[in-house]
Formats: structure tokens, sequence, C-alpha cells
């Protein structure tokens, strides 16, 4: 099994995401990671959906999806090909003692504090799925309270855009 991330140009539909999310479902895949957003396009949205799979079984589920009225684009964005980003919100304990030890976690990391109080500061992290871990691991010993993770999202590098390759600009 190997990690794919698709990113998929849809007509933003109610319940569209349902259909999608219920594909993956009745195939007996794992969602690891699902964002979704408008695109530049009005009246479009990106579904980036994160799996680990075989080939064979996801060649399967992206054709099923591609028979889907409102998908009107998949793609499979190889990681050396796109850029891609998480973002994180960590609530760490941070009191007097260890606060100068967790702003400079936070300054090595290029994170940035969003919230402070006596004990504790609310710290916003961006970036690969490496940084992210990277800069847990060294949150941990000062005592993590609460994490709020976004799905990833990407593009692929590069000039050309999924909806040009859809409506040739």
């Amino acid at each position: 099994m190997s990690r794919h991330v698709l990113s998929l140009l849809v007509e933003d539909k109610p319940g569209l995401l349902t259909r999608v999310a219920g594909l993956f479902a009745r195939r007996g895949f794992n969602i690891e990671s699902l964002a979704v957003g408008p695109t530049e396009v009005k009246g479009l949205s990106r579904i980036t959906v994160v799996v680990d799979q075989d080939d064979v079984l996801l060649e399967q589920v992206t054709k099923q999806l591609n028979k889907l009225v409102n998908v009107i684009k998949i793609v499979e964005l190889d990681p050396a090909q796109s850029v891609q980003r998480e973002h994180m919100l960590i609530k760490v304990r941070a009191d007097s003692q260890n606060r100068s030890q967790v702003l400079e976690a936070v300054t090595l990391f290029r994170a940035r504090v969003v919230d402070v109080v006596t004990d504790a500061l609310v710290i916003e992290v961006t970036g690969d799925s490496g940084k992210i871990d990277a800069f847990l691991k060294v949150l941990e010993p000062f005592g993590i309270k609460e994490i709020a993770q976004s799905g990833l999202i990407a593009v692929g590098r590069g000039s050309k855009s999924i909806t040009e390759r859809v409506f040739k600009n």
C-alpha cells in the first residue's frame, strides 16, 4: 500500500462530499485526510483526499468518482511535483518556568503564537507532515493540551492549474 493525494475539481453542490466520501467508505478505504474549499472559479470546489491504498483499488475508486456527474476532474498529485501543506493549532502548557523554551521552539519551527494566557499558548504551525510531526515531538515534554489539525491541502507545481486543464482559458 502507498500514500496517494487526490485533488478533485467538483461542482459546488449539496451532498457531493457525502457521495465522494461514501465511494471511499464502500471500498473499505480509510480517508487519512480530507480538505474541501472553493476554487478560483465560482461554483467549483476542490476536494483534497489522502488515502493509503493499493494502486489497483485506488484506480477502481477513481473510475467510479469520474462517473459522478458533479466531479469535473481528478488528479493524483505526486509529492515531488506538488506543494503539500498541513495547518495545525496546538494548545501547549507554558508557564513562567518553560515559556521561554516553548517560544524558542516556536521560532525554530517558524510557527507563531496566536493566543496567550498565564499557563498556556496556542500556536499555529503550517508545513509538510514531517515538520508538523517534528514540532509535536518537541512540544510533547511541555504538555500538549489540545490539537486541531486541517486536512492536507495541495496544488501542483508550475504555472498550470487544474481548472486551466479543464476550461482552457
